[in-house]
């Protein structure tokens, strides 16, 4: 699964959920998180990370900071009051689409009468 399309529809969930636990994090910080708790099984490339950081950043979901840290600029995101409220919205679809496809992939035993 280290390089699935799975992934990729709920990648901006991923990243806002990350950024609801840990408050602001730099673009290779997530990448480092989410290959540390999936144990390297989702590897997320800065191809696919920057451009949802800056999509989530457009619809105003994502505040940027820049900082210097050892003599270089280093840009730290965090949610946003909107971005708060929406990942609540965004975890809540995923844990239902989650819930579905257990269902499609592992169906129980009906009770026909």
């Amino acid at each position: 699964m280290k390089n699935s399309q799975l992934y990729k529809g709920s990648l901006n969930t991923i990243i806002m959920k990350l950024l609801e636990e840990n408050g602001k994090m730099y673009g290779y910080e997530i990448t480092q998180k989410v290959k540390t708790i999936t144990q390297g099984e989702l590897n997320i490339t800065e191809g696919a990370l920057y451009p949802a950081l800056h999509k989530l950043e457009a619809e105003g979901l994502l505040d940027v900071e820049i900082e210097k840290v050892d003599n270089r600029m280093r840009k730290y995101y965090k949610l946003t009051e909107t971005g708060q409220k929406e990942t609540v919205n965004r975890l809540s679809e995923l844990e239902d689409f989650i819930r579905n496809m257990q269902s499609l992939v592992n169906p129980k035993p009906s009770l026909e009468f």
